[in-house]
């Protein structure tokens, strides 16, 4: 471990200054705000992603390190445009916590967690009406993904009471627009499609809210798993000297049946 933190990070600070400089690489300097950014989301899902095949703790080390010169990327081009620097940026969530947290930084009393939750988004409304960001759903990223975009406006409508009762309710709900979708099947009206598509996955999206479930967590461990079974399923067929395309879909789904079997141990 570094035994000076403050250096290591003016190290790196040196480092990108000296990328983005006149004689420093051609790539680096051409780049902007607009360009880094789809970097800096994938960067993010790279932690998230060691982190959930863990515990290589090496690995996520590197994939942090990688997410924090994102960062320091964006700062470094906000400096040079006489914006704002890597200071300010630390300084702004150093005093964004502590403004969050009185009961640790000031004499509030100790709260339980979920009085701490309630008294947080409190704090981040008074933050959002600040900034002149109004109504119940400003301030939720568009760039988020779409599922977990959904979840954050469905969570904050419902602080409101704009929600069903339970999760029966939302089940009713997807039973309701799952039929719409059947309905528009003849037609192959590819827009109306779209959109009764996305009224489904708004839905689903609100389920798992209700069921007190992260939709993308919940996804992704559904790509996860079929990623896992039909890598059997071809595994299975090539011992029988098949590949997928020539087994037929019914081939596909005896072996898929058999990877569910042997998955489940029985």
């Amino acid at each position: 471990m570094a035994a000076d933190p403050a250096a290591a990070i003016l190290r790196l600070l040196d480092i990108m200054a000296r990328l983005r400089a006149p004689d420093g690489c051609p790539w680096d300097r051409e780049q902007d705000f607009s360009t880094i950014a789809p970097y800096t989301v994938e960067e993010a899902y790279e932690v998230a992603d060691a982190i959930a095949k863990g515990p290589d703790f090496s690995i996520l080390q590197d994939e942090l390190g990688d997410l924090l010169f994102q960062v320091v990327y964006h700062a470094q081009m906000a400096r040079e445009a006489g914006r704002f620097d890597f200071a300010e940026v630390a300084g702004s969530i150093s005093n964004k916590m502590i403004r969050r947290h009185p009961h640790v930084f000031g004499e509030a009393e100790m709260r339980s967690a979920e009085a701490q939750t309630a008294a947080w988004e409190v704090q981040k409304a008074a933050e959002r009406q600040a900034r002149a960001e109004t109504g119940t759903l400003a301030g939720i990223p568009p760039g988020l993904p779409a599922l977990t975009r959904a979840l954050k406006l469905t969570r904050r409508a419902a602080r409101v009471g704009f929600d069903w009762p339970d999760a029966a309710a939302v089940l009713d709900k997807l039973e309701e627009e799952a039929g719409e979708l059947r309905a528009e099947l003849p037609a192959a009206d590819k827009a109306r499609q779209a959109d009764e598509v996305g009224d489904l996955l708004f839905v689903l999206a609100n389920l798992a809210r209700k069921l007190d479930l992260d939709p993308e967590a919940c996804l992704a461990a559904a790509n996860a798993k079929f990623e896992r079974r039909f890598g059997a399923v071809e595994r299975l067929l090539a011992a029988e000297g098949k590949a997928p395309q020539d087994a037929g879909l019914d081939g596909m789904e005896a072996a898929w049946v058999a990877a569910k079997r042997a998955e489940r141990g029985g």
